[in-house]
């Protein structure tokens, strides 16, 4: 199969996207992903388009030259500061995404991300904003709908490609599902025939085995892969190269996830700092070494460890004992 996707003038060279997720898909996450995929699209954490107004989040919004092609979303519910916002990082975009799937209590009670669903109205006049104040093609995420009592995607499907969008991804379950539950990959399916533009699939998409059922259940156009990449970071590669040849790639040995572990630490450090790095990987580490024997001390030692030179002799000694 062609590992071509058009989204609006842009020509995306790969059906795997990185999902955004906040905390997760910073610069150091990224450019690690981008060591296995050339190809794929790298989206960025999600921007609050108010906060890009008072220059809040400038360092997030920001990416290595190398990271392209790159989507930076943005959330909001006011048509025209989302409009500037896009105008004001569409510099090193290939894509600017709207978030309209965020389901988090602070982002909805602002009326943002998944509470869009409430009002399709108000999406379509924020992505027909936004569509006339940039050149780069706009896609939009969404989900399901708010609860299994106002399923709405086809609806929201229509009125975003109406509006101008250039690509939809949809996240398969409720707002008020949040995270939890099956992700209803038929509805994609049904999605993908209400319209003509771009449809990826986001959720459960865990492995190259469950991308390949998504894939060739929904019709979709591509995938997007979000919590299975944790811990995983050549999971994008390994679709990309199944998507292409049809084949299946296995997941790399124990040392080979551990050397990609210091890398992405090492990264982390060079943005942020030894200190604040070792903090703010302490998420990761769980995902890296899942499986290997004594997973949960060995976790444990790790998130304590305040030195990088502790850390890397606490794994050099997993993969020894490996």
């Amino acid at each position: 199969m062609s590992g071509c996707v058009k989204i609006g003038d842009f020509e995306l060279n790969s059906r795997v996207i990185l999902a955004p997720m906040a905390g997760i898909t910073d610069a150091a996450f990224r450019q690690i992903i981008r060591e296995f995929s050339k190809d794929c699209l790298l989206v960025t954490e999600m921007l609050s388009s108010e906060a890009l107004m008072w220059n809040k989040e400038q360092s997030i919004a920001y990416c290595e030259e190398f990271e392209k092609p790159i989507a930076f979303q943005i959330s909001g519910h006011k048509p025209d500061i989302m409009a500037k916002a896009a105008q004001k990082i569409q510099k090193n975009a290939a894509i600017i995404d709207i978030n309209m799937g965020c389901p988090v209590n602070k982002i909805v009670k602002n009326m943002d991300g998944s509470a869009l669903m409430k009002n399709p109205s108000l999406a379509y006049g924020i992505v027909k904003a936004v569509v006339e104040a940039t050149d780069k093609p706009v896609s939009v995420k969404f989900r399901l709908g708010w609860d299994a009592n106002s399923k709405n995607y086809i609806k929201m499907g229509e009125y975003m490609q109406d509006a101008g969008a250039s690509m939809i991804t949809m996240h398969a379950r409720t707002r008020t599902q949040m995270y939890s539950g099956s992700a209803d990959w038929s509805a994609i399916k049904e999605l993908k025939k209400a319209v003509d533009i771009p449809v990826f699939a986001n959720g459960d998409i865990t492995s190259v085995e469950k991308a390949a059922e998504c894939y060739n259940l929904t019709g979709c156009d591509g995938v997007m892969i979000g919590r299975g990449i944790l811990g995983n970071p050549d999971l994008i590669a390994r679709t990309e190269h199944y998507f292409k040849t049809g084949e299946i790639i296995s997941e790399p040995d124990l040392k080979t996830k551990i050397d990609i572990l210091k890398r992405h630490i090492d990264r982390e450090i060079f943005y942020r700092g030894e200190e604040n790095a070792l903090h703010f990987m302490r998420k990761f580490y769980g995902h890296y070494i899942r499986g290997i024997k004594n997973a949960a001390s060995m976790r444990d030692a790790l998130v304590r460890e305040e030195n990088f030179s502790g850390i890397l002799k606490m794994l050099d000694m997993a993969v020894n004992n490996g």
